[in-house]
């Protein structure tokens, strides 16, 4: 038999290497993992950027729309009044946030009031000019929201995946990530705001 002894040195040696070629593996994944919630988090502000777009579009609309119903709705003003509250409130609260989406359904459901209340006690309103291009533009404005909101939902399913599956939640609680709030719309809202008489 042969007795194969492997000098001391040699295998201190080749554990030492082993050791740092693991340690090099662990934070290679680990950086590497770190820059992809930094590129999933952009995505999704950027995706929420994109909906304060189209918010911000429709938040520009509704004052024209609401001096046009105005004109004619002169018994209308505590809904028009609650249209622009509900803008307003829209408007300032923290984009991104719960309180962002629950304001936007607010003021989706406050525009589906409007449109109902006008359509059916101002029929004469469906003739002027100025009225069918608002409820176009606002037709166009709602279908690219919706639209950017299936993109922005879709970034978030992912960020909140990744930061929750093993080992990667490691690295994404180090780094404090939280999930993102989905922009879901409640049951009311679900429903096409009537923007054709």
């Amino acid at each position: 038999m042969y007795n194969l002894l492997i000098p001391k040195g040699l295998v201190i040696g080749i554990v030492v290497a082993v050791v740092v070629l693991l340690v090099i593996i662990i934070v290679a994944w680990a950086i590497s993992t770190r820059n992809k919630f930094i590129k999933m988090r952009n995505s999704c502000e950027e995706a929420w950027a994109t909906i304060d777009v189209y918010l911000q579009k429709r938040y520009d609309l509704i004052p024209n729309l609401v001096e046009t119903v105005k004109g004619f709705a002169k018994h209308e003003s505590e809904t028009l009044q609650n249209v622009i509250a509900a803008r307003n409130i829209a408007m300032s609260a923290k984009a991104g946030s719960v309180e962002k989406i629950n304001a936007e359904n607010a003021l989706t459901g406050s525009l589906r009031t409007l449109f109902n209340v006008v359509s059916e006690q101002y029929p004469q309103l469906q003739a002027n000019a100025n009225f069918l291009d608002l409820q176009n533009q606002l037709k166009q404005i709602e279908s690219e929201l919706a639209n950017a909101r299936k993109y922005y939902n879709a970034t978030v399913k992912q960020f909140n995946t990744k930061i929750q599956l093993f080992p990667a939640s490691l690295v994404a609680g180090s780094m404090k990530n939280e999930k993102f709030a989905y922009f879901e719309v409640e049951e009311e809202a679900r429903k096409n705001v009537k923007v054709q008489f």
